[in-house]
C-alpha cells in the first residue's frame, strides 16, 4: 500500500498554485510535486486535484509519500530508439507502457527503462524527469522527446511551451466527420463529476487540436491531428466533446464494441519535429503499430472521400 501524508495550507500559501504549496509545505522538489499531481493521486478534500488548482487556507491536502531519488533503481524495460543524437533521444513508446513513475507506478515504467539503457538519465532524476520532455498515455503509441543533459532539457521544455514542438498524431474516431478539417477549441480541466477524468470545464485551461480527414469508414473515421497545447487526455476529452469519442477509449469514448477496436485507445504519435540550439529543426516519424495497422485490416477498404 502506498505510503501517504497530509499538510495543511497556511495562510502565506492561500490562493497559490498547488504545485508549489505541495512542494514547499511537503519538502519535496516542484517537478515531484507536479508528477504526484498529474498522476491524480493529490487529494484535496477527498477529491483528487489538478496542477491549476489554487488552495486556500485550512484546505488538506493528501499526497502520496514518493520515493527518495536514490530509491529510483534503473531496470531493464523494451522500447525502442527512433533517434539518437549525443544530447537528444527520440523514444518509440509501445502501447501499455507508464512514462514516468507515481502513486501505483513505482517501477517499471519507461523512465525506469531509459535510466537503464542511457545511465546519465538517472542523474538528471526527477527534477528534470529522468529526461523526459513530454508525456504520452499509458495506452498510447508512439513518439517520446527525451533530453540526455540538464541543458538540453531545460531548452526543450522551454521550446514546447512556447509551441514550436510539433506534435502529429494518427487517431480513428467514432462516426463519420463530416468536415475535412477542423479545429477543436475549449478549456480542459479536472471533471467535477468523475474527479479521475478531465473534461471540458469553463475554468479549465486553454487547449487547442487541430484535425484532418484522412479516411472513413461506415462506423469511424481515420484523422490526422496536430496539438496546439498538451492537456491531459486532450486529444479523447475534444473528440469525446464533439461526439466523436476516440475508438477503443473506454474512459471517453462510446463503449460500442467495433472491428476496428484494437484493446486500446487507437492513438498513435506518429511525427515529431523539434529545433536544435544550433539553429536546425530535426523530424523523426514513425509507421503505424501492428495492433492498429491489424485494426486498419479489418476494416477493409474505407469509402470514397
Amino acid at each position: 500500500m502506498t505510503e501517504r501524508a497530509v499538510v495543511v495550507v497556511t495562510e502565506e500559501f492561500d490562493g497559490v498554485r498547488l504545485d508549489r504549496t505541495l512542494a514547499v509545505l511537503a519538502g519535496m522538489s516542484r517537478a515531484a510535486s507536479r508528477i504526484a499531481i498529474e498522476s491524480g493521486s493529490v487529494l484535496i478534500g477527498g477529491q483528487p486535484a489538478g496542477r491549476g488548482t489554487v488552495p486556500h487556507t485550512g484546505d488538506v491536502i493528501d499526497y502520496p509519500v514518493l520515493h527518495d531519488e536514490d530509491e529510483f533503481i534503473p531496470e531493464p524495460v523494451p522500447f525502442s530508439v527512433a533517434l539518437e543524437l549525443d544530447d537528444v533521444l527520440v523514444v518509440d513508446k509501445p502501447a501499455g507502457l507508464v512514462v514516468h513513475p507515481g502513486s501505483g507506478n513505482k517501477e517499471g515504467t519507461l523512465a525506469h527503462g531509459l535510466a537503464f539503457r542511457f545511465p546519465e538519465l538517472a542523474d538528471l532524476g526527477v527534477d528534470h524527469r529522468w529526461g523526459l520532455v513530454h508525456r504520452l498515455d499509458r495506452d498510447t503509441s508512439g513518439l517520446l522527446l527525451v533530453a540526455r543533459t540538464a541543458e538540453m532539457h531545460e531548452y526543450l521544455q522551454n521550446e514546447l511551451k512556447h509551441r514550436r514542438v510539433g506534435r502529429t498524431y494518427i487517431a480513428m474516431v467514432s462516426g463519420r466527420l463530416a468536415a475535412a478539417t477542423g479545429t477543436i477549441e475549449a478549456p480542459i480541466g479536472r471533471d467535477p463529476l468523475r474527479p479521475t477524468r478531465m473534461a471540458i470545464v469553463p475554468e479549465g485551461r486553454p487547449a487547442r487540436t487541430h484535425y484532418r480527414r484522412l479516411q472513413t469508414w461506415e462506423e469511424c473515421t481515420l484523422v490526422q491531428v496536430e496539438l496546439d497545447t498538451g492537456r491531459t487526455h486532450q486529444i479523447r476529452v475534444h473528440f469525446a466533446s464533439i461526439g466523436h469519442g476516440l475508438i477503443g477509449d473506454r474512459s471517453y469514448g462510446t463503449g460500442e464494441t467495433t472491428v476496428a477496436d484494437p484493446g486500446r485507445v487507437w492513438l498513435h504519435a506518429t511525427r515529431l519535429r523539434f529545433p536544435l540550439p544550433d539553429g536546425t529543426t530535426r523530424e523523426v516519424e514513425l509507421p503505424l503499430p501492428d495492433d492498429l495497422e491489424a485494426s486498419l485490416t479489418r476494416l477493409g477498404d474505407p469509402e470514397a472521400i
